[in-house]
């Protein structure tokens, strides 16, 4: 069983680390269910494993937080659904890039409830929309923004940290960091993009699309 976890308010993000590999470790240990945690952290950067010091534009503005997550900057903060995954990647196959592009597919099956399109692109972690609201770029082609990150870690098979989707954060404080590394391209929200969504929307969203994509589970508040 996967066991859904919903944090209201504001969750520190050491505090959800630590939360993560104590449940991490009880998953492996057979103590406990696996579990999809959402929550919204208050303002901050974060540093994957690849991040490059030259992409914190603004150190000085929120938080920086290192972590143990693939990836390079990203930022987290109210208005952004984050869903962190701890699932046993054994028991789901041993297969790290399908358990991830199964992360992905979620977000996708996600964005759609709301009939967005969104889409990977090769050599660009996340997931993108196409911009057919905005002017073409120099190339011919509308813009890109992305609309959802994705960053996991893996400790004895078992997986932590996992996706955000952009619902209605703050989309200025992005400028901050130049987002995963990719500076060609903005970010967006799915209130950016003209559509009534509130955070409730998203669960349920998340949770329809993740017992087609990923595997059934109960829903428990917290």
């Amino acid at each position: 069983m996967v066991e859904w976890i919903v944090s209201p308010g504001l969750t520190g993000y050491e505090t959800a680390v630590a939360e993560m590999e104590a449940r991490a470790a009880a998953i492996r240990a057979g103590t406990a269910d696996e579990a999809v945690w959402l929550l919204e952290h208050p303002p901050l950067y974060t540093a994957g494993t690849s991040a490059d010091p030259v992409d914190l534009v603004d150190p000085g503005r929120f938080p920086v937080h290192a972590s143990q997550r693939g990836g390079q900057y990203t930022y987290h903060g109210p208005g952004q659904r984050v869903a962190y995954v701890m699932l046993d990647v054994a028991r789901r196959g041993r297969d790290v890039r399908a358990f991830v592009a199964s992360l992905e597919a979620w977000i996708i099956a996600t964005l759609a409830e709301f009939n967005v399109t969104g889409e990977r692109r090769a050599g660009r972690v996340g997931v993108w929309v196409v911009r057919e609201d905005k002017p073409l770029g120099p190339d011919g082609a509308p813009p890109e923004d992305k609309i959802a990150a994705l960053g996991i870690r893996l400790r004895k098979w078992v997986s932590f940290h996992g996706i955000s989707i952009n619902v209605d954060p703050d989309l200025e404080h992005f400028s901050g960091i130049v987002p995963c590394g990719i500076r060609q391209h903005g970010v967006t929200s799915l209130v950016d993009l003209g559509l009534p969504v509130t955070m409730a929307d998203v669960d349920v969203a998340l949770r329809r699309t993740f017992d087609v994509v990923i595997g059934p589970g109960t829903a428990v508040e917290a």
